[in-house]
C-alpha cells in the first residue's frame, strides 16, 4: 500500500503558508498565483491553522466581511487534522472523507514537511487500481488453458 512518504517523495517539498496577521485578500492573492486552494497558516514554525477558499467562501463572501481588513486568524480552521509520512492513502482518502477535507497538511516530529490533497489521494488510489488490473490481465494470460480429457 502507497503511502503519504511515496507521494511527497515523487514532487518537490514545497508548503505554502500564511500568517494570522496576514489579510484574507493577501492569502486569496497567494493562492491564485500559487493555483492552490489551502494555505497553512504559522505563527513562525508553529502550525496554528489552515485557510482554505471554503472557508473564504462561507465566513467572508457570505458574511460579506472585506477582504482587505479582515485578517486571516478571523476565518482560519483552527483544529487542523493531519497525519505523518507512514499513513497510508486509503487512511488519508477515509479521514479526507469522513470529515469532508480536501487538504492535510503532513507532519514529521514536530515539523510541518508538507501538504496533500484530495486530488494527490486519488491520483494515487487511480494509479494503484490501474497497477491491480494490469497485473491481473498478465496473470489471466498467463494461465493454460482447461482442457478436458
Amino acid at each position: 500500500m502507497k503511502t503519504v512518504r511515496r507521494i511527497l517523495e515523487s514532487r518537490p517539498l514545497r508548503t505554502w503558508s500564511t500568517t494570522p496577521e496576514s489579510s484574507v485578500s493577501d492569502a486569496l492573492r497567494l493562492m491564485a498565483e500559487k493555483d492552490i486552494g489551502a494555505l497553512l497558516v504559522k505563527d513562525g514554525p508553529r502550525l496554528v491553522g489552515i485557510v482554505t477558499e471554503r472557508d473564504v467562501a462561507r465566513k467572508m463572501v457570505l458574511e460579506g466581511r472585506p477582504s482587505d481588513s479582515t485578517p486571516v486568524r478571523d476565518i482560519m480552521t483552527e483544529r487542523v487534522l493531519f497525519v505523518g509520512l507512514d499513513h497510508t492513502i486509503t487512511e488519508c482518502m477515509a479521514l479526507m472523507n469522513e470529515r469532508r477535507m480536501r487538504h492535510l497538511p503532513v507532519i514529521a516530529g514536530e515539523q510541518v514537511i508538507g501538504m496533500i490533497s484530495i486530488r494527490d489521494v486519488i491520483a494515487e488510489l487511480i494509479a494503484e487500481k490501474a497497477f491491480q488490473i494490469e497485473q491481473l490481465e498478465s496473470y489471466i494470460y498467463t494461465i493454460p488453458p482447461y482442457h478436458a480429457a
